[in-house]
């Protein structure tokens, strides 16, 4: 965007805020590392052991963390379409890590990962099967990643054994999400294929309705 805003928060405090253009994320990869060694965050770029990737949608092909080379940056791209506005610019933004830093670790983190222990009856819809089949259309979930911490630490504040504890875990901020977790598991959650359904949020509407949507659609004339 001509009119990026890059901002670095340091571990004293202090922030740095620009605007500027941005084109690519190589050029922010690089605006990044030129302001570690210049905020003196790390003397030598061989300080830097790894860099992590939070990916929205790891699809049925990802169920845990991984690390990135070649063969999965190329599963990356190929479910690029599953989150089109995050896992396609976040997979731009691996292979500029890459680039600039060839020699370190790319670790890549899934919000979807902690919800494939979901069986089949609640991550299946009500659909013809053959959707799921061919398409992969079904539940994915999101926020995996906040709710794998923050269940664990929650059950240890109360004094409860998480392998079989039952506990309701509220993401809660623009994007929200409600996870039913069973004996340290995900059992059911809020969000489906997308991060758009489920809980109102603070710019998606939540569970919408889809006969809703057509009439609508009829009556703004969207549609003849």
């Amino acid at each position: 965007m001509p009119n990026s805003i890059f901002k670095i928060k340091l571990a004293n405090g202090n922030e740095y805020i620009k605007n500027m253009s941005i084109p690519t994320q190589k050029d922010a990869v690089k605006l990044l590392i030129e302001c570690l060694k210049k905020y003196q965050v790390v003397e030598n770029l061989s300080e830097i052991k790894g860099v992590g990737h939070r990916i929205v949608n790891g699809c049925e092909v990802f169920s845990s963390s991984v690390v990135i080379d070649n063969h999965n940056l190329h599963k990356l791209e190929r479910i690029a379409q599953f989150a089109p506005l995050h896992n396609g610019p976040e997979t731009e933004g691996v292979k500029a890590f890459m680039s600039i830093l060839p020699n370190v670790r790319q670790v890549a983190v899934f919000d979807t990962a902690y919800h494939h222990t979901l069986d089949a009856v609640h991550y299946l819809y009500s659909i013809p099967y053959k959707y799921y089949k061919d398409y992969a259309v079904r539940k994915y979930g999101a926020h995996g990643t906040s709710v794998r911490y923050v269940a664990p630490r929650a059950a240890k504040m109360m004094h409860k054994n998480i392998n079989i504890a039952r506990l309701i875990v509220c993401h809660l901020g623009s994007g929200s999400s409600i996870t039913a977790v069973k004996n340290g598991k995900s059992y059911d959650t809020s969000m489906g294929f997308s991060p758009l359904v489920g809980v109102t949020m603070g710019t998606r509407s939540g569970d919408f309705d889809p006969s809703a949507l057509q009439y609508l659609m009829h009556k703004r004339k969207c549609v003849s």
